[in-house]
């Protein structure tokens, strides 16, 4: 359970990681945008990745809070991320390509709504009854499926921006390059430490314990 829950953050939750491989001289103004952009997104690409580790390595067994207060954490700072990414897009301005605006406001719009699906899903998390191992999860099986289907958001909101001179200039950009997740310290939050593995439940979300082991 918890590998689906981490393969769905990884796939769709850093923006640009996946660019590989460049292309021919793009122009100049081309690779000014990505340099931009690529620049300002680094840091919230990090902490993307830095949040998919910590629900990946939360133990499948830990306590209901511990892996309560990891997920929680981990959403939080992804919601957070997109926020900045959306930001940094919209600081870029339109990349100088066909269909530029749009793109870029598209881009905007889409991360922005990852941000607030990610918001949901930590009050999810927040709202799940710790103190009953089977309830929780039970709750953190609907969490995964609701997780599934933000992974798909996150992966539209970047999908135009990797195509094309685009996506080959950002691919050149160390700041656009998939980051070394590390884990963050411990989140600690009330219900103790930290991990990730979570009891997560069949799908894509870190949780669950109890049926995350897989």
């Amino acid at each position: 359970m918890n590998k689906k829950l981490a393969a769905a953050l990884s796939g769709g939750a850093v923006l640009v990681l996946v660019l590989s491989g460049c292309g021919d001289d793009e122009g100049d103004k081309v690779n000014d945008w990505a340099k931009t952009f690529c620049d300002q997104a680094q840091p919230q690409i990090q902490k993307r990745a830095n949040a998919n580790q910590l629900i990946i390595s939360t133990a499948a067994d830990s306590k209901p809070a511990t892996i309560q207060a990891a997920d929680s954490r981990a959403f939080q700072d992804i919601a957070d991320a997109d926020r900045a990414l959306a930001k940094a897009v919209e600081s870029a301005g339109a990349p100088p390509v066909e269909n530029g605006e749009k793109i870029q406001q598209d881009a905007i719009k889409e991360l922005n709504a990852t941000a607030v699906a990610y918001d949901g899903l930590k009050k999810q998390v927040d709202a799940l009854d710790t103190s009953n191992q089977q309830k929780f999860a039970d709750g953190l099986k609907v969490v995964s499926d609701n997780l599934a289907k933000i992974q798909n958001m996150d992966q539209d909101a970047v999908a135009k921006l990797q195509a094309g001179e685009l996506g080959q200039a950002m691919a050149k950009q160390p700041g656009c390059q998939t980051p070394k997740a590390s884990t963050p310290p411990t989140a600690s939050p009330k219900a103790g430490a930290p991990a990730t593995k979570s009891a997560t439940t069949p799908s894509a979300k870190p949780s669950a314990s109890a049926k995350s082991e897989e």
